[in-house]
This record gives C-alpha cells, structure tokens and sequence, in this order.
C-alpha cells in the first residue's frame, strides 16, 4: 500500500489533521511543530491526543512527520540562536512523545560564512545534547538544495552528521526531491545511481521519507523552489518512478507543493495513486 499525505495545518489540533488527511485520500501527513517561522508551541490536548489516536486506528494512519520550524538554525554563527533552536528542538522531541514512534524532521541549517566544518561540529554537539536513549522519535535530517550557505546539499554532509552522533540508532533521514535535483543529483535519468551513492554515503537503511516535490529549477540551480506535481523540471513521469522504485515505494511520501488548498493535494494524490503499481 502507498503511504501518501501532505502537510496540512497544525492550528485545529491533530484530530483535525487526521479528519483532513482522510477527507483527501491521505493516509499520512506532515505538521509543523509550532508556527513555522518559530514562537511558543501551543500546549498538547489530551482529548485531542486520545481522539487522534483511536482515529487513526480506524483509519489506517500509521505514521506521521513533524517538521520543525524553518527558523530553527541549529548551527548559526550567533550562540544565542543556536541555543534557543536547540531549547526549540528539544521541546519539540518531548511534545512528539505524545504521539510516539513518529518522524521529527529538520533542515540541518546555514553555517553562515563559518564553513561547513565547524556548522556540521554545532549540529552534532546539540543532537548530543538533546537525543535520548528513551525517545521513540527518530530525528531526520532532510537533504537540502544547497542555496547560500545550507549544510546538507551532499549525501557526504548528511553522512558526516550522522557519524558523529552518539545515539545514531535515533537517525535518520528525508530525502526532499526538489532538493537533491536543485543540488544537482539526476533523478530524472540517473535515479538508481543516485540512491547508489546515497548508500555508499549514508546507507540506504537509514532513509525514512520522502518529500516528492517537483522543481521549478533546472538540474544543479541551488535554488529551492518547489513545483506541483509533473509542472516543474523533473516531470510526473520521473515522479512517479520514485514512487515505484523497488527501494523507495514502501515509504512514506509527502508533498510539499504548492497547492491553494486541499482540493489540489487531493487532486495530486489521486493522480499519484493512479500511478502506483501495487504489489
């Protein structure tokens, strides 16, 4: 079975998001964990939690994604951004325990002219920091298009993250395809050597989720700008191979387009799912 959702409004409750993803012919979908341009998270409901639950129990939701913040900048140059993405991440982790056995992903941020090295030592000396043994999240980290001066434009910058953190077993990764297309990894033509080096670098093991994203960009543009499904460069065609490839089919996938409402994700997840081959 295909798991396929979109990202769909925190603001109701997760009850809601659940009822909308159903409403849309989902069965997953992505949140922000707060307002994504950062601030106080709302407090959990606990009626909203047992609702949410025994919902998606009906209806077949087994997994979900939390996005962080795109302001969270967990290896800026100013020690005091740094801190408050940090008391960000680790209040998110503890919030996800309400829904446990979940994804928590996360752009690994902009080393600001600091260079990668010294970005990729802060990134991982906060997971360090906030990971437990305990936490039943596994934290993912999303490939990044490679614009200005973002960790996570190579699958050797995932890779070198992930190295150095102690609990790895709590790792994992997103794999935005708008954003390794714009980094310059052929997906359109050269998909199966593209998940080659990804597990030459990472493992393939380890990859989580997907974001299926067309691209207004040419391959390589280093520009991140997502595209409705089958309008942008990669096209349905390719699209629609990721989806069906052996390696990748069985996770879950997530669009993150630029649609007006749910009417047009409940329009591209139809004519995704009219493309699936079931086994």
């Amino acid at each position: 079975m295909l798991t396929l959702g979109c990202h769909l409004s925190m603001s109701s409750g997760y009850l809601a998001m659940a009822r909308d993803a159903v409403s849309i012919g989902a069965n997953t979908f992505q949140f922000f964990t707060r307002n994504p341009r950062g601030g106080k998270a709302k407090p959990v409901d606990p009626d909203d939690i047992r609702a949410f639950h025994e919902y998606c129990g009906e209806h077949g939701i087994n997994i979900i994604l939390a996005h962080a913040p795109y302001t969270m900048n967990i290896c800026s140059a100013d020690p005091g951004i740094r801190e408050f993405a940090r008391n960000m991440m680790a209040d998110d982790l503890r919030r996800m325990e309400h829904t446990p056995g979940n994804y928590y992903n996360f752009h690994p941020g902009s080393h600001v002219q600091q260079g990668v090295e010294i970005g990729t030592s802060y990134i991982t000396a906060a997971l360090n920091d906030i990971l437990r043994e305990e936490q039943t999240t596994t934290v993912l980290l999303e490939t990044m298009a490679g614009k200005g001066s973002e960790i996570g434009r190579t699958f050797a910058e995932i890779a070198a993250i992930i190295n150095a953190v102690e609990l790895k077993d709590k790792m994992g990764v997103c794999l935005d395809t708008c954003h390794v297309w714009d980094g310059g990894y052929d997906i359109c033509n050269r998909l199966d050597e593209v998940l080659e080096e990804f597990d030459r670098h990472i493992g393939l093991y380890r990859l989580k989720a997907i974001h299926l994203n067309d691209s207004k960009n040419v391959l390589g543009a280093h520009k991140d700008r997502h595209e409705c499904i089958g309008r942008g460069q990669i096209g349905l065609e390719a699209l629609m191979r990721v989806v069906n490839h052996p390696v990748l089919r069985k996770l879950p996938f997530y669009l993150e387009t630029p649609q007006p409402d749910l009417n047009g994700y409940r329009d591209e997840i139809s004519l995704i799912r009219s493309g699936y081959v079931e086994d």
